[in-house]
C-alpha cells in the first residue's frame, strides 16, 4: 500500500458532504462583510449547505447574493421562500445592497432568470422544477411545519442543483433539526446520522444524545455542509457593532383569586401542568393580566406585545386604542400589511402570537417587548424577543413578562431552558468554530495530516 493509497483509505473514514454542484471564485459583492463574504462563498462552493447564523449576522444579504450568483450561473431563476411578512422585507434588503428581488404569488409572475421571493404559503402555486437554486430562509421553522409539509419541501426540490438552508443557530440540543437540514440538503438521512453518531438518551423519553466519542467526528460532518456563527468572529470577521447590550428584563406577577374555578369540594383550584390546566389557568387570569400589559404599554413609545390565546389579543387591542392585532384567521395579504405597517411605523403598537410572526421579521425600531403570556417554549420566547434584540438596535430593550402566581413553574422551566440553551450554544459555537477552522485547513491543503506508519515508509523506501 503507498502512502497515497494509505491516505485516500484513511479519508473514507471521515463522514463529509461532497460538493455535487459548485461554484468557485465568484465575485461577491464588495458590500459584504468579512463574516458574510466567508458565509456567502462558502455556500457557493458547496452548492448545497446550510447557514447557522445568529439573528442581526446578515443571512438575508448572504442568501440574496448567493441566490444572485446562483441565478447568473445557471442561467434559472433562483428562490427564496420566507416566513410570512418576510418576503417584502427581503425585497427591500436587495434594493440596499443592489440586488433586485422579486415578489411573486405564482409562477405566472416568474419572468426569466433572476431572484424571485415568496412566502411558504405560495409553493403550491410554484413550478420547483423551474427554479436552479432555492433558498430556505428562517428553516428552523420547517420543524414546526406539518410532516406534510417538510415532506413535501424535500420533494419538491429533490431535484434542485442548488439548495441553502439559512436559520439562526438551531437549538444545540435539538439534533434532529440538524438531521432534517440534512436530509432536506441531500447530505443524509436523518435515521442513518442517528445511527451513527447517537444513542438513544435514557432520561428522555425520545431523545437522543451525542455518543461520547462522537462529538468531534459528529461537528466535523456538520461543518463539512454548514456554517455557525454567534458573533462575526465565529467566520473570522470583525464583532463592532455586533455585541449588543444585555436585555433589561423585568416580571410581573399577577396575584390571583385561587378560589375562583375551584372544583367541587374544593376550596382553593391546585393547577398543575398539563395543557388542559395551563389553558384553563390563561383563560382565569386572563383579564388582570391584560390589563397589567395595557399599562406597561402606555408610555407613547411603539411596542411589540406577544400573546398566546386569541382572547387575550383581542382584548388588549381593545385595551390600547393606537394597537393593531395580527391575528391566524386573517387573509396572509393582510397579516403582511400589518406586520409591514408597524415597521414603517404606521402605528405605535402590534399584538400577535410568536407562532403567528416570532420568525424572521426585523423590528429595531421598537425597543419594548411584552409578553402577555409565557409557554414551555424557550424557541419561542428567543425568537420573538430578538425580533427587536438584535443588530442595528441602538437601544436597550427592555422585555416585560406579564404571567400569573400559578404560572410561576412555567418561567421558571424557561429560565432553566434558557440557561441550558446559552451554555449548550456556546458549546456548540466552540465546536464549530474549531471544526470549521480544520475544514477550512483541510479545503486549502487538500489533503488529511495524517501520520504515516512506519511499515508503509518501510515498504515505500523498499521499493
Amino acid at each position: 500500500m503507498s502512502i497515497e493509497e494509505y491516505r485516500e483509505f484513511i479519508s473514507t473514514k471521515f463522514a463529509s458532504a461532497p460538493a455535487k454542484v459548485a461554484i468557485a471564485g465568484a465575485k461577491v459583492s464588495p458590500l459584504a462583510k468579512h463574516h458574510q463574504r466567508a458565509a456567502v462563498d462558502f455556500a457557493l462552493e458547496r452548492g448545497r449547505s446550510a447557514l447557522f447564523l445568529d439573528t442581526g449576522l446578515g443571512k438575508s444579504f448572504c442568501q440574496l447574493e448567493w441566490a444572485r450568483i446562483a441565478a447568473e450561473e445557471t442561467g434559472k431563476p433562483s428562490l427564496i421562500l420566507t416566513p410570512l411578512a418576510v418576503a417584502a422585507q427581503m425585497v427591500r434588503e436587495g434594493v440596499k445592497f443592489g440586488i433586485e428581488a422579486h415578489q411573486v404569488r405564482d409562477q405566472s409572475e416568474v419572468v426569466g432568470s433572476g431572484v424571485y421571493v415568496a412566502n411558504y404559503e405560495r409553493l403550491p402555486k410554484l413550478d420547483p422544477s423551474a427554479f436552479g437554486a432555492v433558498a430556505l430562509d428562517e428553516s428552523s421553522i420547517l420543524k414546526a411545519f406539518q410532516g406534510t409539509t417538510r415532506k413535501r419541501l424535500q420533494t419538491a426540490f429533490e431535484n434542485t442543483p442548488f439548495r441553502l438552508a439559512l436559520t439562526a443557530t438551531p437549538a444545540p440540543n435539538d439534533h434532529m433539526e440538524l438531521g432534517q437540514h440534512a436530509e432536506f440538503l441531500g447530505v443524509m438521512n436523518s435515521n442513518e446520522m442517528l445511527a451513527r453518531w447517537f444513542i438513544s438518551d435514557q432520561t428522555k423519553m425520545g431523545a437522543y444524545r451525542l455518543k461520547g466519542h462522537a462529538v468531534r467526528p459528529f461537528w466535523e460532518w456538520v461543518a463539512s455542509w454548514a456554517r455557525a456563527a454567534v458573533l462575526p468572529s465565529d467566520l473570522h470577521g470583525d464583532d463592532t457593532g455586533y455585541i449588543l447590550p444585555d436585555v433589561d428584563l423585568h416580571t410581573h406577577e399577577v396575584e390571583v383569586d385561587l378560589m375562583q374555578g375551584a372544583d367541587d369540594g374544593m376550596l382553593f383550584r391546585i393547577p398543575d401542568q398539563s395543557a388542559t390546566a395551563i389553558h384553563k389557568e390563561k383563560a382565569l387570569t386572563l383579564e388582570e393580566r391584560c390589563r397589567r400589559v395595557a399599562d406597561l404599554a402606555d408610555h407613547g413609545k411603539p411596542v411589540t406585545i406577544w400573546c398566546e390565546r386569541n382572547d387575550e389579543s383581542a382584548r388588549i387591542a381593545q385595551m390600547i386604542p393606537d394597537a393593531r392585532e395580527v391575528r391566524g384567521d386573517m387573509t396572509a395579504d393582510r397579516k403582511e400589511e400589518l406586520l409591514l405597517g408597524f415597521a414603517d411605523g404606521d402605528f405605535r403598537v402590534i399584538v400577535s402570537k410568536p407562532k403567528l410572526a416570532g420568525f424572521g421579521v426585523n423590528w429595531q425600531h421598537c425597543a419594548h417587548v411584552i409578553f402577555s403570556s409565557i409557554t414551555h417554549s424557550y424557541e419561542q420566547f428567543y425568537q420573538a424577543l430578538r425580533r427587536s434584540h438584535r443588530f442595528g438596535q441602538s437601544e436597550c430593550v427592555r422585555c416585560d413578562v406579564v404571567f400569573s402566581t400559578t404560572e410561576r413553574d412555567i418561567w421558571n422551566n424557561l429560565v432553566r431552558k434558557r440557561g441550558d440553551h446559552d451554555a449548550m450554544k456556546e458549546h456548540m459555537r466552540r465546536a464549530m468554530t474549531g471544526a470549521q477552522t480544520e475544514s477550512e485547513l483541510h479545503r486549502s491543503h487538500g489533503t488529511l495530516n495524517v501520520r504515516i506508519p512506519e511499515f508503509i515508509k518501510e515498504e515505500e523506501n523498499a521499493g
